[in-house]
């Protein structure tokens, strides 16, 4: 085999693993992973929504349910709205409490899903009143050093 044709082999090789990869990243990107296009919206207000983005994903007990459909700012309650699309397969009670957690230490952030016990189960449009913000780092850093700072005598 002559070096041109193993060069051809071998730029023909990279080029389609280079489109494999090109179709994956946008499989994979636009992939809602609900039933079939379908979802029913619920909104949930948080104080704090730390780095939460749009379509970051809805889970309970570690099973992808849904996806963040919208963030938006509520000027009369000061508070983070965020809307989130549910797959029909899962039907939560009402007074289901919605957390927003972080993946890993400094991984990306989801909303998190704990169901309560109501009989009645969250429809279109409805809101979740119990909601728990993002921990923020910065924060808890912060409320560590002051605290330190407070426990150590002053020095004459």
């Amino acid at each position: 085999m002559s070096r041109t044709t193993l060069d051809l082999w071998v730029g023909l090789f990279v080029a389609l693993g280079f489109a494999a990869l090109v179709f994956l990243a946008t499989k994979a990107g636009s992939y809602s992973g609900l039933a079939s296009g379908r979802a029913y919206t619920v909104e949930a207000s948080f104080d704090n929504i730390g780095g939460l983005k749009a379509k970051a994903p809805v889970k309970s007990a570690g099973v992808l349910v849904g996806r963040v459909a919208d963030i938006r700012f509520d000027v009369q309650s000061y508070r983070a709205v965020v809307k989130l699309d549910l797959d029909p397969r899962y039907q939560f009670p009402r007074d289901t409490i919605a957390t927003i957690l972080t993946a890993g230490l400094l991984g990306e952030q989801y909303v998190g899903l704990e169901p309560g016990g109501d009989s009645d189960v969250l429809k279109n449009g409805d809101r979740i009143t119990m909601t728990q913000s993002a921990v923020v780092l910065e924060k808890l850093i912060g409320q560590f050093m002051f605290n330190k700072a407070a426990e150590s005598p002053s020095q004459p």
